[in-house]
């Protein structure tokens, strides 16, 4: 079997995203390394266009080559009775997290902190991938509006 090969765009930019972290005393459900693979694609389709997006650093990447890496400050889960009696935006699963966007040198480029909910209809699936998603999105937004290159 042949190993792995990634495939750069010439002249795009390169993201690495690292595993997520928890703080002390966040007991999160969730498998980081999981996570991690579960946010690759998600990435892809937020910032597929201006960025490769991978989980290892390239060896000989063609554009510039950034770490996106994260700590999980707070965890608090979903509530689906509170959802119910007060109304579809309550009571959703939601993480404080803290991520930064470091260049090759390890200058920080980006560095933010937010709180994400989980979107309405994913809320109670029992996998990563209702995180996925939100913190994707999240991020990538924020990534965007830095206008990264």
């Amino acid at each position: 079997m042949l190993g792995a090969v990634t495939l750069f765009s010439q002249g795009k930019s390169v993201i690495v995203v690292q595993p997520f972290t928890t703080a002390s005393g966040v007991n999160l459900p969730y498998d980081m390394k999981l996570l991690q693979t579960q946010l690759v694609p998600e990435f892809k389709v937020q910032l597929g266009k201006e960025f490769d997006v991978v989980t290892d650093a390239p060896t000989a990447p063609q554009g510039a080559v950034y770490t996106l890496d994260a700590e999980i400050t707070g965890w608090r889960p979903g509530n689906a009775a509170k959802r119910l009696v007060i109304g579809m935006g309550s009571g959703r699963e939601a993480s404080d997290i803290q991520y930064r966007l470091t260049d090759g040198s390890g200058k920080k480029v980006l560095e933010r902190t937010d709180t994400i909910r989980t979107n309405f209809y994913s809320q109670g699936a029992g996998s990563n991938g209702t995180l996925a998603h939100p913190i994707a999105q999240k991020i990538g937004e924020r990534i965007k509006e830095a206008k990264i290159k």
